[in-house]
């Protein structure tokens, strides 16, 4: 009888020696109590607190974020309180953040939170990841940074760090290298103070591991970098090619009305998904006034007649170039509803300039009232 097989170990192989691995956790660790900026959501161990600056923090810069963070928090203190706020007050406080997906998966979130968990963020980031608006690098993020879970997260700056660091090959988005990248930071973060580890990537990769110019010569981890020894450190990772925005353009109604304009508050999805408006219809830029008057009276259900062109505001999204033609409008008929629209409502200017409006709206608000909107 041959004598039993041994089991091969499963477990898989370590991408990072350990050595190198608790080297560079040091030498990050010591450089991000040294050097990290002193950030409003860093003096907080609250769970909540911490979770919206992650929110915000996507897509947007950190200068920008510091007043729309502690201002939301001022209007919206707890989980509790943003869970029953209604959407288009929580809207109205994230008012030129854009993204505006995030404020709405934000607010669905509290509302699961205080249902599911009684008010409480769960400390995991595997139920985190069971919340609306949380992917793979906010749950990471929460659950380090709040809880103290050795959780990994990969953003644009740590994935910089870590190509650099490892050498690592492929471009943004490719299959093959967002893996490695995970598997590196699941490494990584193993081990005391998980939280700050992933903050210290996090922060090298915005002050000194940066897209261009990176300040190596003031790298703490210098010496242990592939990119920097083999001279790559401006290969990697390539830059990511941008499609050029997609133009759009909107006939906007500007319908007056003793002193008040009519606003439209549009379905949850989309561009400018569940936000207030000047009523909108897409159209061609070269679409005549008058075929753009009769677009505006479908989507808002009534007869319209133009009576003049008021001016166009552009506006440069993200993924969008933006052209707003503001219409002057009347119809015999005030619509109370629309067929395009959840909601409609006439409104002054100012009580306008306090509901949930992108920015861009909110400009061609200001553009329509300077224009003489609201004069015969």
């Amino acid at each position: 009888m041959s004598p039993p097989r041994k089991r091969k170990d499963s477990t898989p192989e370590s991408l990072v020696a350990p050595e190198r691995r608790d080297t560079l956790r040091a030498r990050l660790l010591e450089w991000y109590d040294r050097q990290k900026r002193d950030l409003p959501w860093r003096r907080t161990r609250d769970p909540y607190a911490i979770w919206l600056s992650e929110v915000m923090l996507q897509q947007t810069q950190v200068a920008t974020v510091i007043p729309y963070w502690e201002r939301f928090l001022q209007r919206f203190p707890t989980v509790e309180a943003l869970a029953a706020a209604p959407l288009p007050d929580v809207l109205a406080g994230w008012r030129g953040l854009g993204y505006y997906s995030r404020a709405r998966n934000l607010h669905r979130a509290a509302q699961e939170v205080v249902a599911r968990f009684g008010g409480g963020l769960p400390s995991t980031a595997a139920e985190l990841l069971t919340l609306p608006g949380f992917g793979r690098y906010t749950a990471g993020a929460v659950a380090s940074i709040a809880f103290g879970e050795p959780a990994p997260l990969v953003d644009g700056n740590v994935a910089r760090v870590l190509s650099r660091l490892f050498e690592v090959e492929g471009a943004p988005g490719d299959r093959v290298r967002e893996a490695r990248l995970w598997a590196l930071a699941t490494e990584l973060v193993r081990g005391e103070r998980p939280g700050d580890f992933n903050q210290a990537l996090m922060e090298h990769g915005a002050t000194v591991c940066r897209p261009e110019n990176p300040l190596c010569l003031l790298c703490p981890v210098r010496e242990a970098c592939l990119a920097y020894r083999h001279g790559r450190v401006d290969e990697l990772p390539p830059a990511r090619v941008r499609a050029a925005p997609k133009r759009m353009t909107l006939a906007v109604a500007v319908w007056a009305h003793e002193g008040r304009l009519l606003l439209a508050r549009r379905a949850e999805k989309g561009l400018f998904g569940g936000l207030w408006e000047l009523p909108a219809a897409e159209v061609e830029d070269d679409t005549p006034d008058a075929e753009s008057s009769s677009r505006l009276a479908e989507a808002l259900g009534v007869g319209l007649s133009s009576r003049g062109h008021l001016g166009t505001v552009r506006r440069q999204l993200t993924h969008r170039a933006l052209s707003l033609r503001l219409l002057r409008v009347e119809g015999h008929q005030r619509p109370a509803q629309a067929p395009a629209f959840r909601e409609l409502r006439w409104c002054t200017p100012d009580e306008a300039s306090a509901l949930g409006m992108s920015t861009a709206m909110h400009k061609a608000l200001e553009a329509a009232v300077a224009a003489g909107a609201l004069q015969d």
